[in-house]
């Protein structure tokens, strides 16, 4: 017959040597305390928020260093195109005609050429194939539509991943005239070239158009305005190297400009007629000492600003120099000693501090 046992903890206290009543009962005791409490488990859970909270600008301001690092990867890029530019074409290149005209394969390189520098240095950049998207075969024809699927084309390149991303945004359509239909939206660039330290309200004065007529009319001189002019891309320029009298490395060539963020997802102040246009406050910047504007991108700051360099970046912005290397500027950069390193024949040697 097999007896009850009362008692777990004597049976095996007077049966199984070694154990005693005291051993069991520890175990017990132990047991019942394994779980936390609701206060222990607030303590942990506001202890990992404070260090959430500590590490979180940390971490943004890592992200905020790769992406100023992209950005100036993207000046370097470009500068290298340009450089390989005069190197294969004896000359930088130029801003283009006007904002009515885009880009045309046909037309070559130089005062020809319609479209900005960010679309001369398409062949230097991997994008042949959309260089030469606008090309018929025929100097004197221009194709519209083609020059609207390439506004329609963003590269990552032209684009400071702190601002935004390579997609379509909206532009000006007020306009007509030029080598192109307007579509709505289209591609931007958020970097510009250094057309020099001229006034403010010049832009006008030297922003022309040959016209597909003249450039294949013999004899045919188009307008000069080197002795205007004293950046190193500017409207119809042909500028060699040896003509940046100041030295490469200490004369602007391309760099971020200055865009109103209320304008950064719309069409606003310098920043509303697409990345390929020729010369046009989107794609050639000026650093007029008279009207000394270089900021980080502020609301509510418009025109003049419209023409100046900047970025979204805190405490300075980027500028590619015309031997290819990468400088960043601060935003509290004497304006006499930016206006010289926009100026490529003062004399006025300036370098950056």
């Amino acid at each position: 017959m097999i007896s009850r046992v009362s008692s777990p903890s004597r049976y095996l206290m007077n049966h199984v040597p070694g154990i005693s009543y005291f051993k069991i009962r520890g175990v017990k005791t132990r047991s019942s305390r394994a779980a936390f409490t609701l206060v222990e488990l607030l303590v942990v859970i506001a202890i990992i928020g404070m260090l959430v909270g500590l590490l979180l600008p940390a971490v943004q301001q890592a992200r905020e260093a790769a992406r100023v690092m992209q950005c100036s990867n993207n000046l370097k890029q470009i500068g290298l195109a340009c450089l390989n530019h005069e190197s294969t074409i004896k000359f930088y290149p130029n801003s283009g005609w006007g904002y009515a005209w885009v880009g045309d394969s046909d037309l070559g390189m130089g005062w020809k050429q319609p479209g900005g520098w960010s679309y001369q240095i398409l062949p230097f950049m991997e994008q042949q194939a959309l260089y030469s998207i606008m090309g018929d075969g025929n100097m004197s024809t221009m194709n519209k539509a083609a020059g609207s699927t390439l506004l329609q084309t963003p590269l990552a390149f032209l684009h400071c991943p702190s601002r935004r991303t390579p997609k379509l945004y909206d532009g000006s359509t007020t306009d007509t005239g030029g080598n192109y239909t307007r579509p709505a939206q289209r591609a931007k660039s958020d970097y510009a070239s250094c057309m020099g330290d001229y006034g403010y309200g010049q832009l006008e004065d030297i922003r022309t158009a040959p016209g597909y007529s003249n450039v294949t009319k013999s004899g045919y001189t188009p307008k000069n305005f080197s002795s205007v002019m004293n950046g190193i891309m500017y409207c119809l320029s042909q500028t060699s190297i040896g003509e940046v009298r100041d030295g490469t490395t200490n004369t602007y060539l391309i760099g971020e400009k200055y865009v109103q963020p209320e304008n950064y997802e719309k069409s606003g102040n310098g920043d509303d007629m697409g990345a390929y246009v020729g010369t046009d406050d989107d794609n050639s910047r000026t650093c007029d000492p008279a009207k000394f504007y270089v900021s980080q991108d502020r609301t509510g700051y418009g025109a003049p600003a419209s023409l100046a360099f900047g970025s979204v970046h805190a405490g300075s912005f980027g500028m590619v120099m015309a031997d290819g290397s990468v400088q960043r500027v601060s935003y509290s950069i004497d304006k006499e000693t930016h206006a010289n390193l926009g100026n490529r024949k003062d004399g006025e040697v300036s370098v950056l501090p």
